[in-house]
Parts: structure tokens; sequence; C-alpha cells
């Protein structure tokens, strides 16, 4: 199970929010569930990082969607009046 610690930082920018998120809650899991060397608890936390960015991406990407659309709304609201 190391290939979610092993895959390139190039590989994880094409991963969408719910693997991202998944496989952020898997590593989460590992890290709390102990067991694991300094060496593989730090790869693991590398990892975790990288995907919260990815998340953190995503998730800022459809906020700003979202403001557009309202703010898209909103502009025909006040044309409309």
């Amino acid at each position: 199970m190391t290939s979610e610690v092993d895959e390139t930082p190039g590989m994880t920018e094409a991963l969408g929010y719910e693997q991202a998120r998944d496989e952020l809650i898997e590593v989460v899991r590992r890290l709390e569930a102990g067991g694991t060397t300094l060496e593989e608890s730090l790869a693991l936390w590398e990892r975790g990082e990288e995907l919260a960015k990815v998340c953190r991406r995503w998730l800022d990407g459809a906020r700003a969607r979202l403001d557009a659309a309202l703010a898209e709304e909103a502009a025909g609201e006040e044309d409309a009046e």
C-alpha cells in the first residue's frame, strides 16, 4: 500500500477532488493507526500535505465558480429592474 506515498507530484495534480479526499482520509487513518517507521510516517505526512493542497485548489475553484455565477445572477436581476 505504498503507492499512496510513492506517487509523484505531477500525478497528484491530475487527481480529482474525490480521489484526493479519499486518499487523504486513508493517509490520516494510517498515521493515526501508528506502527509505521519514522521514514514512512514522514512520507505519509508529505503525501497528505500534497493531497490537502489538491483538495484546497478544487474547493477554491468551486468557490470562485459559485461566486461568479451568483454575481452574474445578481447582475441579471439588476438589469431586469
